[in-house]
């Protein structure tokens, strides 16, 4: 007699069963890279990784401050299954692709390697992005040319040496302060230079991936806010004077380690122009941004693919439970949230890596749309599967728990939704010519659905007319008009047509899938997103 109950989703190609993200890479000339997205499709839902992702969370980083004798040794103690899991990442260069073999489409290839890894573990993904984002930065600077090599290689080193004497170094971030928060200009750390360098004193509330090689930090210096570089160890292998205090006891990110600290003449050296270290550092923070947008689509796909497995297991009120109008509502609903998803972050992938004036101006005024928009979306759907497993989904031994816990830090960091919703008020004040090239964007879609083309009609006096007090108003449906333009122009006619209907036209019916579903494809719809 059947148990009625769901076999693990397991042993899948995760790239060959997503007919749209293998789309999104032909639209945005990446498509020489699916095999190798095939391989680590069929590679990342392998039993044995499953349990190392697991592994890598039920046992958190341990710091240890002092060793048997009472000496300072700072060190950090990972689950194996960490190290791996970075030592394949690394491997399959999600770090530095673009700068490491460039080529055209390599910053889309590179982003769909990375929303695929974020179906598998997404704490490991943060030495990944700052990694990523802090690489153009550094290898502008010749004062760090021993450090190029290993920013560009495909290894992991976890060793505990100088970073320019290693195989291979991860980059982490320093700046955010107790008392400043988002507001990085009451930063309090100083830097006193000393000669070329700098001698840092102060603290940091959160340091990102403490174990680093190197951080970017932020300190005040004689001409203002600046960007330094601080190693984490010096050239003679001996710890810099950095103070870890205590690891952050978080929501979730169990995986991955964030710290307190305190700088205690920690040396460094600037980066960037002088007393310009918040904008040296936006440069580097518009990549992580976009990388927290790709990772919540990411977590929205495997929450989405997992529902539905689900769901085409289950028997309930004699039938499968996916076979339900209702629940095909849901699930379909749900599906083309996340398909849309897809398609915006991989749309800027493709603008980061354009040299065009147009495509820099739309990477800027889009990734904080997206980071505000994807990030949000991903928390309500993940809860609406963990609601289609039921009992189970609330359990840790099913993957949507620990999905559920990891999406929030995608939306706060690197600036939570009025950050983001701030900046892209900025961006149309400072940057004008940003309206002509979005409405450009925007038209392409143009003729293709009356209800679109009536919303983008208006969107010029609701660009002129923006302010802060209805900032999110605007950005959600900025976010919403993007992501049905790139349906309309890439996607299935029913996936398009249905996001119009339900989510552009109806506002998501307040952001309940199921709700504002017309009734129409929704098995079709389902066959598309995960084949059966």
């Amino acid at each position: 007699m059947s148990d009625n109950q769901v076999p693990r989703l397991v042993d899948v190609d995760l790239f060959g069963r997503d007919a749209a993200l293998q789309s999104a890479l032909r639209a945005f000339s990446a498509s020489w890279a699916g095999r190798g997205l095939h391989r680590r499709g069929r590679l990342l839902y392998d039993d044995a990784w499953l349990d190392i992702a697991d592994g890598a969370n039920q046992n958190p980083p341990q710091l240890r401050q002092y060793d048997r004798l009472g000496l300072r040794v700072d060190e950090f103690v990972f689950d194996s299954g960490w190290h791996a899991l970075l030592d394949n990442a690394l491997a399959a260069r999600l770090h530095n692709a673009p700068w490491a073999a460039p080529r055209e489409g390599a910053h889309v290839a590179r982003a769909a390697g990375f929303y695929l890894q974020a179906q598998l573990e997404a704490g490991s993904l943060c030495p990944i992005t700052m990694t990523h984002a802090a690489i153009p930065l550094l290898l502008e600077q010749s004062a760090l040319r021993s450090w190029h090599a290993p920013l560009l290689s495909d290894r992991y080193d976890s060793r505990p040496r100088y970073g320019a004497f290693k195989r291979g170094v991860l980059i982490g971030m320093g700046m955010t302060e107790k008392q400043g928060g988002s507001d990085l200009r009451r930063n309090d750390t100083r830097a006193e230079p000393q000669g070329d360098s700098v001698r840092l004193y102060g603290h940091k509330w959160f340091f990102s991936v403490p174990q680093a090689d190197a951080h970017l930090v932020l300190a005040q210096a004689p001409m203002g806010l600046g960007c330094y570089f601080m190693p984490r160890r010096l050239d003679d292998d001996a710890l810099n004077a950095i103070r870890y205090l205590r690891l952050k006891d978080k929501l979730g990110n169990s995986s991955n380690a964030s710290a307190e600290v305190e700088f205690d003449g920690a040396l460094a050296y600037p980066v960037g122009e002088p007393g310009r270290g918040i904008a040296t550092l936006l440069t580097v923070a518009a990549r992580t941004r976009l990388d927290c947008a790709l990772a919540s689509a990411g977590l929205m796909r495997m929450a989405l693919m997992e529902a539905i497995h689900s769901a085409r297991h289950r028997q309930a009120f004699g039938g499968r439970l996916v076979d339900a109008p209702l629940m095909q509502a849901v699930l379909a609903d749900m599906a083309v949230e996340s398909e849309a998803s897809m398609w915006l972050t991989l749309r800027l992938a493709h603008a980061s890596g354009e040299q065009a004036a147009e495509e820099s101006l739309l990477y800027r005024l889009l990734t904080p749309v997206a980071k505000f928009w994807v990030c949000k979306r991903a928390e309500m759907l993940i809860a609406e599967a963990i609601e289609v497993l039921g009992g189970n989904g609330y359990c840790e031994g099913f993957r949507l728990a620990r999905a559920y816990r990891e999406a929030p830090v995608n939306s706060i960091w690197e600036g939570a939704g009025n950050v983001m919703c701030l900046d892209v008020l900025r961006s149309l004040q400072r940057q004008p010519e940003v309206v002509e090239v979005l409405l450009a964007e925007l038209a392409r879609a143009r003729g293709q659905n009356q209800t679109y083309d009536a919303m983008l009609r208006a969107l010029p006096d609701q660009l002129w007319q923006a302010s802060e007090a209805t900032a999110r108003q605007l950005v959600s449906r900025l976010a919403q008009l993007m992501q049905a333009a790139l349906l309309l122009q890439h996607a299935k006619p029913r996936v398009a047509g249905a996001f119009v209907r339900g989510q552009l036209a109806s506002g998501g019916a307040g952001g309940i899938f199921g709700a504002a579903w017309s009734g129409k494809d929704a098995a079709a719809v389902l066959r598309h997103a995960w084949p059966e």
